[in-house]
């Protein structure tokens, strides 16, 4: 889920046994014989690969140039099902030295034996284009044009070899280091409220808490605490920053987002409509709901820690495990008992971790890990209902990764910008599923502000992140920017997006520094934006009826990474390039707030 302050512990839920995932799929353990095998295989096999096919490619037939991308393929795939295993032991616990020292072994070797491959796509991007258009008419090499076309897009911005692969094997030491460095500090931080000692996410889960006083304590806490290392986290940003702009003059890219919207295989302008639609509705969506909700909650102005608040007469009872999981799956079966049968098999093996503890790491993710295994889904369930559109969300990018498998490990991963289409649309469906099934007209209203809420987080919240995105990595280019005037720049978006009605105490100044999209992935975050307003404008067609909705939805999931989204969003009518598809989906969310005004 995009939005970190949702995250942490629930007292009282760590009683509810909680399921655990068990890697062994991936390796039986950091010491396995399996796993030093496939390290030396993968190695033995990159070492064969360059010796064979560097300085080739441009000379041998269309069939030989096939074999050489899937033998890539494999060996690209062991690499992955390594780092996957390593990078879900240090997501279970980034406090323990001992997986800490593994993590970085492992990612220390596979980054020295993928070296011997950077030849291949550098050399793939060097061939003539019309040679390669003619060698694509043979049925072996057209299986993979759609990898080839996504590899192309990055012609313009390739270095020589032996830049590329001195980057490649600096990594170790640049970005991936500053990004743990990250990780194990905050994994490690205290955060004092009411004379607890708190992790983070569980300091963050308070500031939903329905008394008011716990929020102001957990939200002045985690102020405190991040103030404290404030300077360090400055620190990390300013070095990633400048990482970035390094890279991106050498790489030619106009602007310091424009790499991440190739890799997203999206236009900047594409994204540039839909930053400008939302920016616009600012005032329509996130300034009038909570306008609303400072009315509801008896408030002349809110504070930072009232932006979660639960509404009044919001219960939120709690939801034990079962009746999530059956909540869920109901509402995937509801849709299409094929997409709940793939779902349900995340719940009858361990492939979900669950549980709350120290060390792990917070919010939700859905990894894939590689085609020949499975994905995993990690969660911090609490019990409450928003934990339940958690599951749903991250269940359907579980769902999607095992239907695009069969594209294989170059071609089954999505561009984010599609990634979160069936997390998305998964918790439209179980909310949907939600509100039929209530008759409560007070349970309603509350349910549907809390969809709006969700909805401002995923949408309006996300984009003023990626504006400040924009505006640090701006202002970075003139020089070190200050903690200070970070905080001024996070200020800046957070009043611009959520409105007047907001007041600022001074030590929300540094929340910014808690986003790890921010440091994990720069300019990330607009992804969320582009899949609730793509799945707001889906769900419409949906609702309307469309013939053959479900089988087109599936089909979409297939494709994996072989289509573009004008291509996966054609069958349904829908043009991301069209400014009003922006809007088509952000009327949803304003259809949303007009039913809670007239209730």
């Amino acid at each position: 889920m995009p939005d970190g302050e949702a995250a942490g512990a629930l007292p009282g839920a760590e009683a509810e046994a909680l399921p655990e995932w068990e890697l062994a799929d991936l390796y039986p353990g950091t010491d396995s014989a399996q796993l030093a095998a496939d390290l030396d295989r993968a190695e033995g096999r990159a070492r064969d690969f360059a010796t064979r096919f560097a300085g080739q490619l441009a000379a041998i037939p269309a069939a030989e140039l096939a074999a050489a991308i899937a033998e890539y393929e494999r060996i690209e795939e062991i690499l992955g099902r390594v780092m996957s295993y390593a990078q879900l032991l240090f997501a279970g616990d980034s406090t323990d030295p001992a997986i800490g020292r593994f993590y970085q072994s492992m990612t220390e070797r596979v980054t020295a034996i993928s070296s011997h491959l950077i030849f291949f796509t550098l050399e793939i991007n060097r061939l003539d284009e019309a040679q390669l258009a003619q060698r694509l008419r043979e049925p072996a090499l057209a299986r993979w044009q759609p990898w080839l076309r996504d590899l192309r897009v990055f012609l313009p911005h390739q270095l020589s070899d032996e830049a590329e692969k001195l980057l490649h094997e600096k990594e170790v030491t640049g970005r991936t280091a500053w990004t743990r460095l990250f990780d194990e500090t905050t994994a490690a931080m205290r955060v004092a409220v009411g004379g607890e000692q708190l992790t983070v996410s569980a300091a963050l889960n308070l500031l939903s808490d329905h008394d008011r006083a716990v929020r102001e304590a957990a939200g002045r806490g985690v102020g405190q605490a991040f103030g404290a290392n404030i300077r360090l986290f400055a620190l990390v940003t300013n070095t990633l920053a400048k990482d970035k702009e390094i890279a991106d003059n050498w790489r030619h890219y106009p602007r310091p987002e424009s790499s991440r919207n190739r890799g997203n295989m999206v236009e900047d302008e594409v994204v540039d409509a839909l930053v400008a639609a939302v920016v616009a509705d600012y005032p329509r969506l996130a300034h009038r709901y909570y306008a609303m909700k400072a009315r509801w909650l008896g408030l002349d102005k809110l504070q930072h820690w009232d932006r979660n608040a639960p509404l009044p007469g919001d219960d939120d009872r709690r939801i034990a495990w079962p009746e999530a999981r059956a909540t869920v799956l109901g509402a995937y079966a509801a849709f299409s008992p094929e997409l709940a049968a793939i779902g349900a098999r995340f719940f009858e093996q361990p492939w979900i971790d669950a549980g709350l503890r120290p060390g792990k790491a917070s919010g939700a993710f859905a990894h894939p890990t590689v085609p020949s295994a499975h994905p995993y889904l990690l969660l911090n369930y609490h019990a409450r209902t928003r934990d339940v559109m958690t599951l749903a969300h991250e269940l359907g990018h579980g769902v999607h990764q095992v239907l695009a498998a069969d594209q294989g490990y170059l071609m089954s991963g999505t561009p984010l910008t599609l990634a979160e289409t069936a997390s998305v649309f998964g918790e439209m469906l179980t909310f949907r599923a939600l509100l039929d099934a209530e008759t409560d007209p007070r349970r309603r209203r509350i349910m549907l502000a809390a969809k709006v809420e969700d909805m401002l987080n995923t949408v309006v919240r996300q984009v003023a992140f990626y504006r400040f995105e924009q505006k640090l990595h701006a202002e970075r280019r003139h020089g070190e920017v200050l903690a200070e005037r970070i905080g001024e720049i996070w200020l800046e978006v957070q009043r611009e997006s959520l409105g007047p009605v907001f007041e600022f105490t001074p030590e929300y100044s540094v929340f910014w520094s808690y986003v790890p999209h921010f440091i994990h992935s720069p300019f990330y975050v607009y992804a969320y934006a582009f899949g609730d307003c793509l799945v707001n404008a889906l769900y419409d067609v949906y609702r309307r009826g469309q013939p053959g909705f479900v089988d087109k939805y599936l089909a979409m999931l297939r494709a994996g990474g072989t289509l573009r989204h004008r291509e996966l969003l054609a069958p349904f009518g829908l043009d991301a390039s069209d400014p009003a598809f922006w809007r088509r989906g952000l009327d949803i969310v304003a259809g949303f707030i007009d039913e809670l005004a007239a209730a």
